[in-house]
């Protein structure tokens, strides 16, 4: 197994978020509102609120790349500071595909370096639990965070780095 990092997402003050989009439930109809930007400390922020109205509940960030291939990784860190909510981590091994593959995470409020086994990401299509295979680990073109806990809330979280390790 392979004991290197590989850098997906390293955020600084000059850090370009182009290859970032935001997602929204109003892509179904709902209300749900949030942005991506850089912080004074060069952190990519990912902050807004998810509504329930009209059948809504979910916002998320994503970012597309050139595939990379994860065959000598086993793991995918985040050095984040969310707001002691919960949230989804999830894949795409071709952004041509329907499902992602997820783990939820939960956040302290503090810095903290979140650890997900690739073999832990289990496949979903709009929330439904899919019955195929867990990611396969061979190759990736997006990842994304996403917040969606079936409540109306207000949310905020920090991101310092993402790497497949």
């Amino acid at each position: 197994m392979n004991t290197n990092t590989l850098s997906i997402a390293e955020f600084n003050s000059n850090s370009k978020l182009s290859n970032w989009q935001i997602v929204n439930d109003v892509v179904m109809g709902g209300r749900s509102e949030s942005g991506f930007y850089l912080n004074e400390e060069g952190n990519a922020v990912f902050k807004g609120y998810v509504s329930l109205e009209n059948n809504g509940g979910f916002s998320m960030v994503k970012n597309i790349f050139p595939t990379i291939e994860v065959n000598e990784f086993s793991k995918i860190l985040l050095k984040i500071k969310g707001d002691g909510k919960r949230y989804q981590f999830r894949v795409k091994s071709n952004t041509n595909e329907s499902h992602s593959y997820v783990s939820h995470f939960l956040t302290s409020g503090e810095w903290q370096i979140i650890e997900i086994s690739l073999s832990d990401l289990y496949p979903t299509f709009r929330g439904r639990k899919l019955s195929i295979p867990n990611y396969p680990g061979q190759l990736l073109e997006e990842v994304a965070i996403l917040i969606g806990n079936k409540k109306t809330e207000s949310f905020k979280l920090e991101i310092k780095w993402i790497s497949l390790k």
